[in-house]
């Protein structure tokens, strides 16, 4: 009886239909999503001024049998990766991307970045961080649903930066 008095007897029309068109686009959108991130992982492994991958989409990582076994259209669209230059390396690159929104949440359809060690685990020390698996050159991705030639075009240009 709460329920009802404090929320009504159904949903407003706009946000049934919000809803519903949410989950019958979700199919396309995280196709989208793990393209987009196995895209992204690809560029960046190769990339100079990275250290590291962390994204099980990728043949080589050690979790990469298991992804296919369990997820088979994709390894989802949120993984980590190393900057070389550590910290500040980190802190920079944040900063200077313009299309990535910088978040702490995950699965938005836009992408979103984050450091970790700026941000969500600043409190802890160096050693509590990189026990927490966000040490200073730890970067976290949420991919989006863009166009993967925008998406690497802002990494690069932050990239450039950090």
């Amino acid at each position: 009886m709460l329920g009802l008095r404090d929320f009504g007897p159904s949903l407003a029309p706009l946000n049934a239909f919000l809803i519903l068109t949410g989950i019958e686009t979700l199919p396309l959108r995280m196709q989208r999503h793990c393209e987009n991130s196995l895209g992204v992982a690809k560029w960046l492994k190769g990339h100079p001024k990275i250290a590291w991958v962390n994204y099980s989409g990728l043949d080589s990582d050690p979790n990469h049998a298991l992804q296919v076994k369990y997820s088979p259209k994709g390894a989802g669209a949120v993984f980590t990766f190393g900057l070389k230059g550590g910290y500040e390396s980190g802190k920079n690159f944040v900063e200077s991307l313009k299309l990535f929104s910088h978040l702490a949440n995950i699965g938005d359809t836009r992408s979103l970045v984050i450091h970790p060690a700026s941000t969500t685990h600043r409190q802890l020390s160096p050693e509590q961080q990189v026990a927490a698996g966000a040490g200073p050159d730890v970067v976290r991705l949420s991919v989006g649903i863009e166009d993967l030639s925008d998406i690497i075009a802002d990494l690069e240009q932050a990239l450039e930066q950090a």
